[in-house]
């Protein structure tokens, strides 16, 4: 592998300078080696999230990820020695589900990484897409007078389209796009998709339905369907998304955001009357919904046809159901763009670099 390096990092990094370099190095990995270049250990993307929503401080070590899987008596890393053939990688790959394995010289150094990706060749992902395009954008008026939310320019380019170019980087390649509010703009500039790489089809909600009963006017799919928000700047991972998704066998997934409040008062515990401790001024964090989603197919015998809903009660009536509904944490760029304050963040924030494009 080129740039092996990038990848790499020492038993004393933390688990925020780990997310650094999966995050850079955009293969879903990072390798924990020594000063002799010998693995030591692996942190996956999985891995990551998986502490996120744990609640782990991610300025620990990142040993406490490697006592955390010992604790639930998961395996080690993977490897394979240099030389291993593509068809044992695959094998290999294909019995334990995963998607890089370390390749190492007779001393145990890294030497260099196999991808899944680079074995099979890039591939389509079995994803259709939902873009939802439908909002009137009331927060942001003045500025959605003239334009629906998701055409507003960014860094000179419609918000929708960075989405669109996001989708087409991942291999997703059919977008249905959910469309009422001056839908003719939306449909002008893009067309049927095919000058973005893309192929476009337009739902158009007829009345506002919600995420919902926008996605119940759409045919029953036959693989599984990822719905974003279209006024949403991110850099998520829509394959590690649905790996995700697939590792958990997940019937939906939805992607969270760590979001934190700083409580401006002194917080009282109580036991009945007694006081037990005074917190001054804490912070409370919370997963919230990230307006990204993953379905599958079988999620669509709850939705009712012709009817407004939000997805908030699809989630409840698949919890009812005892369907697996998982969260899947966002680590990665994310700004929800509803109010002006949100689009003046993400102007600054696409001139200024801190969204890589």
């Amino acid at each position: 592998m080129k740039n092996l390096e990038k990848i790499l990092t020492g038993p004393d990094a933390s688990i925020s300078d780990v997310i650094k370099i999966i995050q850079d190095g955009h293969i879903g990995i990072a390798l924990v080696v020594d000063q002799k270049h010998i693995l030591v250990d692996t942190v996956t993307d999985g891995d990551i999230r998986r502490a996120i929503l744990d609640g782990v401080d991610l300025d620990l070590p990142i040993e406490i990820l490697k006592q955390k899987r010992a604790q639930a008596l998961s395996p080690g890393p993977v490897t394979a020695s240099v030389g291993t053939s593509d068809a044992d990688l695959l094998h290999v790959m294909s019995e334990q589900s995963l998607r890089h394995i370390p390749l190492v010289n007779d001393a145990g150094q890294v030497v260099d990484i196999a991808f899944l990706d680079d074995l099979v060749g890039q591939y389509e992902l079995p994803l259709t897409a939902v873009v939802m395009a439908g909002g009137y954008g009331t927060r942001l008026l003045p500025l959605t007078n003239a334009l629906p939310k998701p055409m507003l320019p960014v860094g000179g380019k419609p918000l929708m389209e960075r989405v669109i170019e996001q989708l087409r980087q991942v291999g997703i390649r059919h977008v249905n796009v959910m469309t009422h509010y001056k839908s003719e703009k939306i449909v002008e500039y893009f067309g049927d998709g095919h000058a973005f790489g893309m192929e476009l089809n337009y739902v158009d909600e007829k009345q506002p339905l919600g995420t919902g009963g926008g996605l119940g006017l759409m045919q029953p799919p036959n693989e599984p369907v990822l719905v974003i928000n279209g006024d949403i700047l991110t850099q998520v991972d829509f394959r590690a998304m649905l790996y995700f998704h697939q590792e958990n066998h997940a019937d939906m997934t939805i992607a969270v955001r760590r979001y934190e409040i700083q409580v401006p008062y002194g917080v009282i515990e109580c036991e009945g009357v007694r006081v037990r401790r005074l917190q001054e001024k804490p912070q409370v964090g919370f997963l919230v919904n990230a307006g990204i989603y993953l379905l599958e197919p079988s999620v669509y015998q709850f939705m009712p046809q012709n009817t407004s809903f939000n997805m908030t009660d699809l989630i409840q009536w698949l919890l009812d159901a005892g369907r697996t509904v998982v969260s899947f944490p966002v680590h990665e760029y994310w700004l929800d763009i509803g109010q002006p304050a949100d689009y003046e963040h993400a102007q600054s924030d696409v001139t200024n670099g801190r969204f890589d494009e």
